[in-house]
C-alpha cells in the first residue's frame, strides 16, 4: 500500500474505542455492513478504525490476544477490503496511557507498560499477516506528553518490533500535544520508508469545540463562534481564569477564516516539504453545538486546503461522538457536510 493512497475518509469513532462499556450489544449494533457500504458509496476510500486496547487484550491476561475482541476487528477489516476501502487501525487507547485522561501517563514511565505495547503491537502484526496491501497501522493515538523525547524512544521501539515479523506494513507516527501539526518537526524521523505522518487539526478550538463540556475552557468561555468570525470575550476569559491564557491567549483579536487554517496547517506542510515525507490529517470536524453554516464553511476551507496540498484525512467522526456525520439512527446530519469529507 502507497502512502498515497488515502484521500477522503472518515473515522469509525465510539464503536471500539471510546465506548459507553465493554459490551458485545454495542459492538455488534453501533457500526454493521451497511454503514461500511454507505461510506464507500460516499465516494470515501478508507476509514480510520479506532480501537482501545481491551479489545485486543484484557487487563487482566496481559499478552494474551482477546480472540473475541480481535474477531470485531478482523471482521471490520474483511468488510472494508469488499468495499474497496483502506484502513488505518489506530491504538486508540493503550496499556497505560489514554489521550483523554491527563494523569493516565504511565505508559511512558513504566518498563512493564512498554513491553507490553510493544508485545501487542508485534502480536497484532503476526495475527494480521495478510492484509499488508489495505491495512496500516497507527502507532498511538494523541500523545500528550511533556516533552515528546519519551515518545520518540517508544515509537521506534515500535517500528522496529513490528518491522521484525511485518517489514512491509504501512505504519503511521504522529507527534506529541495531541497530533498538533507543529510537533511533527520535534519527530525524529526513522530511516523507514514506509513510515506515513500524521496530524490532527482541531484549529481554532472556539470554532471546533465551542460548548464542549469536556473542555473546561470552551465550558467556561461558553460563546457562540460563528465561522468565518471572530471570538468576543477572550480578554474576560483570561481574566476569570488565568489558566486557560495558553489555550485561548493566541487567539485574542484574530479573524478565524481560510487564511487562519492555512497558516495553522503551515508547520505540517514545511516538516512535509523539508523531510521530503508525506503527511496524512488523521481526524478533523467542527462539533455538532455549533451552527451547520459553520460546520459546512470551516470543512469546506480546511478540507479545499488540504487537497491543494495533497493531503489525505479522515473526518471525526462517522457516527455520534458529538461530531457526527449521522446521527446515533443512523441519519445523515447533513447531505453537503458528506459531500464535502468524500471530495476526493
Amino acid at each position: 500500500m502507497d502512502k498515497t493512497n488515502f484521500h477522503s475518509g472518515v473515522n469509525l469513532g465510539g464503536w471500539l474505542s471510546q465506548y459507553p462499556s465493554y459490551d458485545y450489544s454495542h459492538f455488534d449494533t453501533f457500526i454493521t455492513p451497511l454503514d461500511i457500504r454507505r461510506i464507500a458509496d460516499w465516494g470515501c476510500d478508507h476509514v480510520r478504525l479506532p480501537v482501545d486496547y481491551p479489545v485486543l487484550e484484557a487487563d487482566g491476561q496481559a499478552g494474551k490476544i482477546n480472540e473475541h475482541g480481535l474477531a470485531y476487528v478482523v471482521a471490520a477489516l474483511e468488510e472494508c477490503r469488499a468495499n474497496d476501502l483502506n484502513v488505518i487501525l489506530d491504538l486508540h487507547k493503550a496499556p497505560g496511557y489514554s489521550f483523554d485522561e491527563l494523569q493516565s501517563t504511565a505508559l511512558f514511565d513504566q518498563p512493564a507498560l512498554q513491553t507490553r505495547f510493544l508485545d501487542l503491537w508485534q502480536e497484532v502484526a503476526w495475527r494480521l499477516e495478510g492484509t499488508q496491501g489495505f491495512v496500516a497501522f497507527e502507532l498511538l493515538n494523541e500523545v500528550n506528553l511533556p516533552d515528546g523525547e519519551p515518545w520518540n524512544c517508544l515509537a521506534h521501539q515500535a517500528v522496529e518490533r513490528i518491522r521484525s515479523v511485518d517489514p512491509d506494513r504501512l505504519l503511521v507516527v504522529g507527534g506529541n500535544h495531541y497530533n498538533a501539526p507543529d510537533e511533527l518537526e520535534a519527530l525524529v524521523v526513522p530511516d523507514d520508508e514506509r513510515i506515513l505522518y500524521t496530524f490532527h487539526f482541531y484549529t481554532p478550538l472556539v470554532v471546533t469545540h465551542q460548548f464542549a463540556p469536556w473542555q473546561p475552557a470552551m465550558r467556561a468561555y461558553g460563546q457562540k463562534v460563528d465561522y468565518p468570525g471572530r471570538a468576543e470575550g477572550l480578554d474576560d476569559l483570561i481574566t476569570r481564569h488565568p489558566d486557560f491564557a495558553p489555550v485561548v491567549q493566541p487567539l485574542i483579536g484574530k479573524r478565524f477564516d481560510r487564511n487562519f487554517l492555512r497558516k495553522a496547517v503551515g508547520p505540517a506542510l514545511e516538516f512535509a516539504r523539508r523531510k521530503k515525507q508525506v503527511v496524512y490529517c488523521g481526524e478533523y470536524g467542527v462539533i455538532d453545538r455549533a451552527p451547520m453554516e459553520t460546520r459546512l464553511r470551516w470543512t469546506s476551507d480546511l478540507v479545499s486546503i488540504l487537497r491543494e496540498h495533497g493531503i489525505g484525512r479522515a473526518a471525526w467522526s462517522y457516527k455520534a461522538m458529538d461530531f457526527g456525520l449521522v446521527d446515533e439512527l443512523g441519519k445523515v446530519v447533513n447531505e453537503d457536510l458528506v459531500r464535502l469529507i468524500s471530495a476526493p
